[in-house]
């Protein structure tokens, strides 16, 4: 009976003791949830760890607390998940952390240095965050971290971008700090970043090749950098880059102002429509050049002009000469040659000296922009175009079909012409 008793008496102390373990009970400081492992304890003015917390926690808040030293005091958490330290007085990222962490967000505190052993053995890390503290300097080693995926050190004092970054990472965030430059090879192993946060700091370039690797980077942020625009030597990386990325860049440098080594000089105006005098200019010169190389004519055989001009629509039927710009020579305008499209017009040009002075019909005028062929020859007939041309210049439209338009031919012409002198003749004759 005293043995069955005191078998009793053990297990009831044994109960007593490992139950709060096993079954866990929430400090009364903190709220608990999933079996009492996630445990909310921020915002109690706490300075040092509440009694009572389970060593099989998966999530502990401790944010918005007023601890100053957490070393050695959470590495018994060896199945914790997440850990959020923030807003505390915290001068260090805690010493031996538990390597189970997934989750360490320690924003807001009084962290001036990011050491190697802070995070030498986190190989599950996936979340750091250590932003808005005071942090000079970030000393990550290589090959660690092998796991992380989002590193935040916005809102610090950093002059450098911090080397060694694991080359997992898909998203880094190094805004609102004292950036001013990136040390050759920096950013070379990161062919996984997707993000990349650079504004509000102090670039004034990025060195060349810097970006070359970021081959998965979708946006990057830029703005609020003092850029230097006018620095020849080194901004035309950032700025060439940029052009080219297919990467969202959100605050392009220097956009708006024009590169200084891009040419200033403006590209000549071309000749409109109102203003013809530099296409007649250009076909002087032309025509200088090419009887300057070509034999003189003889008197008998006098040197002609044709011109071709594009018309878009005709305007008119009647006849009527029409004098060119910048010459005293009245053009004519002759039939459709068979080998130009319906809506071009050949336009002779005859010396003044000769004694033609009758008007062949035309079917319209243009004054829209025209291609001029110059070439040298009097044509013997209107099917058979010369092909040699001594200058063209062009500054073509668009020309919707032309009305078929029949024009008569120069044997019809002159037949009327004859039938008109003979009326006139005729009258004459009456009249008298």
């Amino acid at each position: 009976m005293e043995y069955q008793i005191l078998n009793t008496s053990t297990c009831l102390l044994v109960l007593l003791v490992f139950i709060p373990t096993g079954l866990g009970i929430c400090p009364s400081s903190c709220k608990c949830s999933g079996n009492d492992r996630n445990v909310d304890c921020s915002g109690r003015n706490l300075t040092v760890l509440p009694q009572g917390l389970q060593d099989n926690l998966t999530y502990l808040n401790l944010s918005f607390n007023q601890f100053v030293d957490l070393d050695h005091q959470l590495t018994r958490f060896t199945n914790l998940r997440t850990l959020d330290i923030s807003n505390n007085w915290l001068k260090n990222v805690p010493a031996h952390l538990p390597k189970s962490l997934w989750e360490l967000y320690a924003t807001n505190n009084n962290i001036k240095v990011l050491q190697k052993l802070d995070t030498a053995y986190q190989w599950n890390l996936r979340v750091l965050d250590v932003s808005r503290n005071m942090v000079e300097r970030a000393v990550l080693i290589n090959n660690t971290l092998s796991s992380l995926k989002f590193l935040n050190l916005s809102s610090n004092k950093l002059w450098t971008v911090p080397t060694n970054m694991p080359y997992n990472i898909e998203t880094v965030d190094l805004s609102n700090n004292f950036l001013s430059q990136i040390l050759p090879g920096t950013l070379v192993r990161l062919q996984h970043l997707t993000s990349l946060y650079l504004h509000n700091n102090k670039f004034s370039y990025i060195p060349d090749k810097a970006f070359d690797q970021l081959s998965q980077l979708q946006v990057v942020t830029l703005y609020n950098n003092p850029w230097s625009c006018s620095d020849n030597q080194n901004i035309p990386y950032v700025l060439q880059w940029v052009q080219g990325t297919a990467a969202r860049v959100v605050g392009a440098p220097c956009a708006d102002q024009p590169w200084p080594w891009a040419s200033s000089t403006p590209a000549p105006a071309q000749p409109t429509a109102l203003d013809s005098s530099p296409m007649i200019k250009g076909t002087k010169a032309a025509d200088r050049e090419a009887s300057a190389a070509a034999p003189e004519p003889t008197k008998v055989t006098k040197t002609h002009k044709q011109f071709k001009a594009k018309e878009v629509t005709p305007l008119a039927t009647q006849s009527h000469p029409v004098l060119f710009p910048g010459t005293d020579r009245p053009l004519l305008h002759s039939p459709d040659g068979p080998q130009e499209a319906a809506a071009t017009r050949t336009i002779h040009v005859q010396d003044s000296t000769e004694g033609n002075t009758s008007l062949a019909p035309a079917t319209g005028s243009s004054t829209t922009p025209m291609t001029l062929s110059i070439t040298s020859g009097m044509p013997t007939n209107y099917s058979k175009m010369p092909q040699s041309t001594t200058a063209t210049l062009r500054q073509e439209e668009p020309t919707p079909s032309a009305p078929d338009t029949r024009v008569p031919s120069c044997a019809s012409r002159w037949d009327m012409g004859l039938l008109y002198l003979a009326v006139l003749h005729a009258v004459a004759l009456a009249m008298d």
